[in-house]
């Protein structure tokens, strides 16, 4: 018996040993969890992109040991009293859905915010808004580009209207950022939906996307549902996007460090 299936059956009778093997959740395929997190949390396999959180994402993107994050205590309120919303917060290890700091990419001072997926979906309320307009403030104050990693499922329904004015609030604050003639560059990930997409995920002078994300307002169920046709294959898929003008470029994760750093050395020309 070959040690691949050896693996699969000691998996199945003890379950995967946490932090030693895991699972592809595509293919199925055991993997060491050692060379995932070597190949940047890609399946070897397949090429299946896992989410990464905030920390993770702000660790494989800058400089080493250059990042100082900013507005680390700020913590969301139940605005609405809303059921369980508590609960869900207390619950999670970190204190909302988005990091922000200040760092360097490949020497290049710049801003950085990446969202988690892993805080209720990525979803976007108000301690989400006032970070993403505190960083931009802190790029016009010095002068620095800013750079946004988005993965969200949307505006955070726990805070009603209170997350929706939060699209506009940032979207305002790059229009300062513009207004300053600095940069902006904007990050996809799976998956980058609702009211992030419709409001700062999309706003970037660059707009890269990783590959195989799911990219749009409202999800290809719904719009299937909504206007009873089927959709083209692949359709929301960042490739798809892509090819119709809706971003920049698809850029492989492996590749994303490399390519800020040539976005941030052609912006600090300009």
């Amino acid at each position: 018996m070959d040690i691949e299936k050896q693996t699969e059956e000691i998996s199945q009778k003890k379950g995967i040993l946490a932090g030693i093997w895991t699972k592809c959740e595509k293919c199925d395929q055991i993997l060491l969890q050692k060379d995932l997190e070597e190949n940047l949390m890609v399946c070897p396999k397949c090429g299946y992109y896992s989410r990464l959180d905030a920390r993770k994402r702000i660790q494989i993107t800058v400089d080493e040991c250059s990042f100082k994050e900013m507005d680390n205590g700020l913590e969301p309120v139940d605005f609405l009293d809303f059921p369980g919303y508590e609960e869900k917060i207390k619950k999670s290890n970190i204190n909302d859905a988005i990091v922000t700091g200040e760092a360097k990419v490949g020497g290049y001072n710049t801003i950085i915010a990446a969202m988690d997926f892993s805080f209720m979906g990525g979803s976007m309320g108000s301690v989400v808004g006032e970070k993403i307009v505190r960083a931009i403030e802190k790029a016009i104050k010095k002068k620095y580009p800013v750079i946004i990693v988005s993965s969200s499922g949307g505006a955070r329904m726990q805070e009603g209207i209170v997350s929706l004015m939060q699209m506009a609030k940032t979207s305002a604050g790059l229009a300062k950022l513009s207004d300053k003639g600095l940069a902006y560059i904007s990050v996809l990930t799976d998956p980058t939906t609702g009211g992030v997409a419709a409001s700062f995920a999309m706003l970037g002078d660059v707009n890269i996307a990783e590959p195989k994300a799911l990219i749009g307002f409202a999800g290809p169920r719904v719009i299937e549902q909504t206007i009873k046709q089927q959709l083209p294959e692949g359709f929301q898929l960042s490739e798809f996007l892509e090819k119709h003008g809706m971003i920049d470029i698809v850029v492989e994760r492996k590749k994303m460090r490399d390519t800020l750093t040539k976005l941030l050395k052609f912006f600090s020309k300009k």
